[in-house]
């Protein structure tokens, strides 16, 4: 039955409480990161305007300026990628062969594995902080972004493993069986084979892995008293004074790192829903 035939009046009412609720939605998601971008762009006295005179204030790139000035976020940015992209390259390398054998063979104790998986990725960081904080001392490896590339590994593998081995399960066991009736070793089906079927989820757990890594706080405030991480730098930004707390260069150098997050969502969206999606459907 046409709603919009047998009673308008209520169709139309229908759609327009349904954009009424988007458009909340819309605005409630959307304002705190455009207050942060308006701040990023005012200079420190603006902040005590009232809210129609902070938004008609005069726009500067004085934060931006002096953020990619300071010596300590450089250094911070220079670390986060190298921590991040160093645990997401190790995570797929290790939880796609994982993923392969969990996905393609049968053994005792599968179905233990993949539970202790999913608990090690819900277990709450501050839980394993402290044994992870004596290893870390006892190794010699405080301070260094080496201690904090494993320590992310306890929630990117874990997470990568369950994402890929879904979607091993739904791949077509006939590209497998061809590959090695043409005599390809099991390695090479899953390099030359596998892997290029893989691609969306890869994309998937990798993106979602960086964006974990990237954002992380607690291990690399605990594990580093130096070489840190952005998180921990923005969140230590001191002013001229210890009464100065700098708000516009603080939201500068939270939108700089959040906008490459940003723009690597909305270039790979679509291997990222294709990834998520795997393996939710049988056909």
């Amino acid at each position: 039955m046409n709603l919009q035939k047998t009673n308008p009046t209520l169709y139309y009412l229908q759609r327009g409480l349904f954009y009424l609720l988007v458009l909340v939605i819309s605005v409630y998601l959307l304002l705190p990161f455009f207050w942060a971008v308006l701040t990023s762009f005012r200079r420190s006295g603006d902040l005590f305007l009232s809210p129609m005179e902070f938004v008609m204030a005069p726009s500067t790139v004085s934060n931006y300026v002096q953020v990619f000035a300071n010596p300590s976020f450089q250094r911070g940015l220079l670390f986060s990628v190298i921590v991040a992209v160093a645990a997401v390259i190790i995570s797929l390398i290790l939880g796609s062969f994982a993923a392969y054998a969990l996905g393609r063979f049968r053994f005792k104790g599968k179905s233990m594995v993949l539970y202790i998986i999913l608990a090690v990725s819900v277990f709450p960081q501050i839980a394993v902080l402290g044994g992870l904080f004596t290893l870390v001392r006892a190794t010699g490896l405080y301070n260094n972004p080496i201690a904090l590339i494993f320590s992310y590994l306890i929630f990117t593998i874990p997470f990568t493993v369950w994402v890929l081995t879904s979607f091993v399960r739904d791949i077509p066991g006939e590209l497998e069986e061809a590959a090695l009736v043409d005599g390809a070793s099991p390695l090479q089906t899953l390099f030359k084979v596998l892997f290029p079927v893989m691609m969306p989820a890869l994309v998937t757990t990798g993106l979602l892995a960086f964006i974990n890594a990237w954002n992380e706080y607690l291990f690399a405030l605990t594990f580093t008293s130096s070489n840190r991480t952005v998180p921990v730098v923005i969140a230590n930004y001191s002013g001229a004074s210890q009464y100065d707390q700098p708000w516009g260069q603080i939201m500068a150098a939270s939108i700089v790192v959040t906008v490459p997050l940003i723009i690597l969502v909305l270039v790979f969206q679509r291997n990222i829903v294709s990834g998520l999606t795997a393996g939710a459907v049988k056909g």
